[in-house]
């Protein structure tokens, strides 16, 4: 199996297994607490919304009175010094609270100059309307693109996706609202339209006080975006944290059975039509099952990524009926009319060059990435029951983030040795095991013809740059002369040798791969969990004496594989990665160490420190951040070791 087909395969049975198994209607409300429970925590909302909310320190820096309402310019902080800019709508005249619409912006890089029609219009019809810009194209500049452009694949590692951020900033932007005077918090509802219908998806299913929900050509399924690769042209910010193989109505289903038009374009290079529908007969589903078919609708409309006229003025239609109590149909509501639009962005901007509004210089956006999501600290341990209790709570936290897509029921290794040769002293064996379902793997080991007892196996992962199977391989330098005592084992993990693929194509498959709740060295840790489970069952292998080896990113693979085996005698590493919190190449070539969450729960030297009493072997230079595990070693005593080798032939264990 090739890895396109793979993750193929993988998308469908997310999509085909998303919302197929509900519960009755009496049990949705505490099956949606659950999920939302789950939702929130994924996209790291659930420390920002357990703490007391900081003050919002609005500031209107100017005032627009046009023929019937007042345009506010205004910013206010989310977190602190997390500046959002935006324009409020205020109908004129108002003589009680009224309904309002948070607007949300596409990837325009003018914004609310862009979108300024939309909150216009809601204001004319009688809304409160607020149009907030993105941290991507907003007046201070933050980053949508880490992972799509920059190689900043250790985003996924951290848990973090730049679409949680917009989904905090509308929270508070809701928290603005319901703040005003002129608004009824009650009445709530949001839109936008293709990174705003991205964020419509996310707001809407975070936060219960909006109560219609309008995305605009932001929807598809797993299926779609793999097989069809519109993933490729997708900012990170439209997809959620997903390690639980979730699919986009699974975030829907927050919403239900609150009022939801979805209305996306039938020509749409990034979601296709048949992805929409699909999305949207599995929401129809669970909102006839909640007796509330009719809060939900499908609106297509021809032609390309964009609005027209029918999702537009349904969209009008739909919210004044739910949020206002007004029923207008769409063929009265009236359309938008750009000519009123205003000209030119200064307009529009709260800061504006030259004058005294000017760019708050503590602002963070540009490095929220940085602390949105908390990092977990190393945990020293002192004993070996503290040493317990610390390693099961990161295999428990790995396995929830990191290593949730493992296969629940292991497939039958089907072991097979399938070619010996023997060269001089050395009996060679080639062979093969699943590792997942339909996914063969191959191995090779050599080991010694005089050996007639069981013997310890180091096993070596590949890199995926080693370029041929030979006794003399940089894998077989790397090993040395360890084999005077043990076996040695080669293995292809996916990515490396027979199960490679070519180096262009590793920015898809990583970018498809986290979008299916995976990683490619999550795939890889599998993979080694199946390889030595294989290598202990070869003849003459003494199950106990197995030792892992690796280079560069695959040490990574082999401290994880490691843990959560349990058994391994020893792990050798050469240049190990100092953390998971690194970069790669924006290309997506380059180690491919990210897993999903992981720094929210342990790194790397902790996760080599929690390998105790296996002995770790360091063959030359290590970084200093694995002091952390020569510490730890150190006071929790023998039998554990931590070696320093030139060569791994000096290991003497």
């Amino acid at each position: 199996m090739d890895i396109r087909t793979y993750l193929c395969r993988e998308a469908a049975a997310i999509s085909d297994a998303s919302l197929r198994d509900l519960p009755a209607a009496a049990d949705w409300p505490a099956e949606r607490a659950r999920r939302r429970e789950i939702y929130l925590d994924r996209m790291g909302l659930t420390p920002h919304l357990a703490a007391p909310r900081t003050p919002l320190n609005v500031q209107v820096t100017g005032t627009l009175v046009r023929n019937g309402y007042r345009v506010e310019k205004l910013v206010f902080e989310s977190l602190p010094r997390l500046y959002v800019t935006g324009n409020l709508y205020v109908p004129a005249g108002l003589e009680r609270p009224v309904p309002a619409v948070l607007y949300l912006c596409g990837h325009s890089e003018t914004q609310k100059l862009h979108y300024q029609s939309h909150p216009r219009r809601w204001a004319e019809l009688g809304f409160v309307s607020l149009v907030v810009d993105t941290i991507q194209y907003g007046e201070i500049r933050g980053d949508h693109h880490g992972v799509f452009s920059q190689g900043r694949f250790h985003w996924y590692s951290r848990g973090y996706s730049p679409g949680a951020v917009e989904c905090w900033n509308g929270i508070r932007a809701l928290d603005l609202l319901a703040a005003r005077p002129e608004v009824d918090g009650e009445r709530m509802g949001v839109t936008g339209i293709s990174g705003g219908g991205g964020i419509s998806w996310w707001l809407g299913a975070a936060d219960e006080r909006v109560k219609a929900v309008a995305p605009v050509c932001g929807t598809g399924t797993r299926r779609s975006h793999v097989a069809e690769r519109t993933v490729d042209g997708h900012c990170d910010c439209m997809f959620h944290i997903n390690p639980d193989g979730w699919d986009l109505a699974d975030v829907g289903a927050l919403i239900a059975p609150r009022p939801l038009m979805i209305a996306s374009a039938n020509r749409d290079g990034l979601y296709t039509i048949e992805s929409v529908r699909e999305s949207y007969e599995k929401l129809r589903r669970l909102y006839a099952l909640l007796g509330a078919e009719d809060r939900i609708q499908l609106v297509e409309t021809p032609g390309r990524h964009s609005y027209h006229e029918t999702s537009r003025t349904r969209i009008f239609s739909l919210f004044l009926r739910e949020l206002a109590g007004r029923d207008v149909a769409p063929e009265d509501v009236g359309d938008l009319d750009e000519s009123q639009d205003e000209p030119d962005e200064d307009v529009l901007r709260v800061f504006v060059p030259g004058t005294d509004v000017a760019l708050p210089a503590d602002e963070r956006s540009t490095v929220i990435d940085d602390d949105f999501v908390p990092r977990a600290e190393l945990v020293p341990v002192t004993d070996h029951a503290a040493l317990a209790r610390r390693r099961a709570e990161v295999l428990a936290g790995l396995r929830e983030y990191a290593f949730q897509q493992f296969p629940r029921v292991p497939a039958p290794l089907d072991l097979d040795v399938h070619l010996r040769f023997e060269t001089d002293s050395i009996e060679v064996s080639r062979f093969r095991f699943t590792g997942e379902p339909g996914w063969q793997l191959a191995g090779m080991v050599s080991r010694r013809l005089a050996w007639d007892t069981p013997h310890g196996v180091v096993v070596t992962l590949r890199s995926p740059d080693d370029v041929r199977w030979a006794h003399h391989d940089a894998s077989a330098e790397f090993v040395g002369g360890l084999g005077e005592r043990y076996g040695v084992a080669r293995i292809d993990t996916r990515g490396c040798g027979e199960s490679g693929w070519s180096p262009g194509l590793s920015w898809h498959v990583r970018r498809a791969a986290a979008l299916l709740g995976r990683t490619v060295a999550s795939m890889r840790v599998y993979d080694t969990l199946r390889a030595i489970e294989a290598v202990r069952q070869l003849d003459g292998v003494d199950p106990d004496q197995v030792i892992l080896a690796a280079r560069g990113e695959m040490t990574v693979v082999a401290l994880c594989a490691a843990l959560l085996d349990g058994r391994v005698k020893a792990v050798a590493m050469e240049d190990p990665p100092a953390t998971l919190d690194q970069a790669s190449q924006p290309d997506g070539r380059g180690p491919a160490t990210e897993l999903w969450g992981a720094l929210r729960v342990t790194d790397l030297p902790e996760i080599a420190a929690l390998l105790w009493p296996a002995d770790l072997i360091f063959i030359g230079w290590r970084p200093e951040s694995y002091r952390f595990v020569e510490e730890t070693y150190r006071k929790l005593g023998a039998p554990g070791a931590v070696r320093h080798v030139k060569q791994l032939d000096a290991y003497g264990g």
